[in-house]
């Protein structure tokens, strides 16, 4: 067990204390923030535990229950600079107990130290110690060097008091509307419903963590031909370009969905009987549905970044370097990211079987 943190107020919060986390971004990182909301909420079911993100993030945390609101700040632009000032305003109106930074920019330590709680508490790693009243050491509190994302964002309310027991699952909530949507959006596409289908999500932010776009097609055709999964392939906007490579790589049309909407991601994910994909966002959204689930690791950190289950459906293909994990914005050691094409179709095949099989996915005859 990870050992007793040195400072704790959070036991001694009058009942109804108002929290704030501050997130601001990324989708997956969102989602790893779900196991600390939970962790709370069961341990004092009184505290209101507020969220603040980028707007194109905060659908991803609708409908959780740990959450009593969900506020969005959006600082780009001309009028980015009022808009924060209006929301450290309106945060210091919520007569706030503490203020959780799980982010670590500039940005979030200025609203940290202006959200007028007497509690703030980060990481440290993070710059502007003048921000926090109290920081958080995740390495000593779990004595290891490496953790995953989930750890290292819940040390800050170990270190705050919450008692350390075994740390909850990823939690997201499609909403009903959303599944309708997408539900119409893939039979206007020609898959029929009740048609099984795997997500596919070949893009990464950098190219490091690319699996290459013609494998993704043979194991798309493969997907098909072995498994009777329909491939869907899952992009952002402006990526049909990498879908239709991947597409090529099939020898066939396939069924693209670029762009889509967070509540209709999470509907699509939810219906998927598998998804692969690079260490992504998605991908935390899949382990949080407990779908059948294979991420291919290239540059990134897979201790750190790796799907949060002990669900013999989910796991990992990566190939060891002396040189992982690195920054990934290009290559360090090779002439190319040889960590991430390394990884052979076979590996990805095998990886698929297993996580099918407790699932109960039947292989074609």
């Amino acid at each position: 067990m990870p050992s007793a943190p040195q400072a704790a107020f959070l036991p001694s919060l009058p009942a109804g204390a108002r929290l704030l986390i501050v997130r601001l971004r990324s989708l997956g990182d969102a989602v790893l923030t779900t196991p600390a909301l939970r962790a709370l909420k069961q341990w004092r079911p009184d505290l209101r535990l507020s969220i603040l993100l980028y707007p194109r993030f905060a659908p991803v945390l609708a409908g959780n229950p740990n959450l009593e609101e969900i506020l969005e700040l959006d600082p780009s632009g001309a009028s980015g600079p009022a808009r924060v000032a209006r929301t450290a305003a309106a945060l210091r109106r919520r007569g706030l107990a503490a203020c959780f930074n799980l982010h670590g920019s500039t940005l979030s330590a200025l609203l940290t130290r202006l959200s007028g709680a007497p509690h703030r508490v980060g990481l440290d790693a993070f710059r502007y110690r003048f921000a926090y009243t109290l920081v958080a050491k995740p390495k000593a509190i779990f004595s290891r060097e490496r953790l995953h994302g989930v750890e290292n964002q819940i040390a800050l309310f170990y270190t705050a008091g919450l008692p350390q027991r075994e740390i909850p699952p990823l939690e997201v909530f499609p909403q009903p509307e959303a599944r309708t949507a997408v539900a119409q959006r893939l039979a206007r596409r020609g898959l029929a419903p009740g048609t099984r289908y795997a997500v596919l999500h070949p893009i990464a932010n950098f190219f490091t963590k690319e699996w290459p776009f013609e494998r993704y097609g043979e194991l798309a055709r493969w997907l098909e031909e072995e498994h009777g999964l329909a491939p869907v392939l899952l992009g952002g906007a402006g990526e049909g370009a990498k879908l239709d490579a991947v597409a090529r790589g099939s020898g066939k049309a396939l069924l693209q969905l670029e762009g889509l909407p967070v509540p209709e991601l999470l509907a699509l994910l939810e219906g998927a009987s598998l998804f692969v994909g690079n260490d992504s966002g998605p991908a935390h959204i899949a382990a949080a549905l407990e779908r059948p689930l294979v991420v291919l690791f290239g540059s990134s950190d897979s201790i750190a970044w790796r799907p949060w289950s002990r669900s013999p459906a989910h796991t990992v293909v990566q190939n060891p370097y002396d040189c992982n994990p690195c920054r990934g914005d290009r290559c360090y050691a090779f002439a190319q990211p040889e960590c991430i094409l390394s990884i052979a179709p076979e590996q990805v095949r095998a990886a698929i079987e297993r996580v099918l099989a407790p699932a109960g996915v039947a292989r074609m005859a």
